[in-house]
């Protein structure tokens, strides 16, 4: 039986990565790799809800098999929407004072 090399990674906030190097057997699932981790009894937080995981950036389910060398992340669920934060951004800083309208001719349209 070959082992697999997995790495788990986890984001517990803004700038902080955690990754665990685990070995498991072939055909060990992602549900089996987060058990194996122990990351549920280091963030019980993530016990509680619906775990959104994925595979190399591509989002898969609990119970996709692994192969080798997979890197298995888990995401955090989103505390605001990005459109919602990209229009509050572009409300403070002025719509005078942003992209298209920042360099303004005079006596010219906005945006030209």
């Amino acid at each position: 039986m070959v082992a697999l090399d997995i790495f788990l990674l986890y984001s517990p906030g803004p700038r902080q990565v955690r990754e665990w190097h685990l070995t498991l057997p072939t055909g060990s699932t992602v549900a089996q790799a987060i058990a194996a981790s122990g990351i549920l009894d280091e963030f019980p937080e993530l016990a509680a809800g619906r775990l959104s995981v994925g595979i190399w950036g591509r989002k898969t389910s609990l119970r996709h098999e692994l192969h080798q060398q997979d890197r298995l992340e888990i995401y955090r669920p989103l505390r605001v929407d990005p459109k919602i934060a990209r229009r509050e951004r572009f409300n403070k800083q002025g719509v005078k004072k942003s992209g298209l309208f920042a360099n303004k001719r005079a006596g010219a349209k906005a945006g030209y």
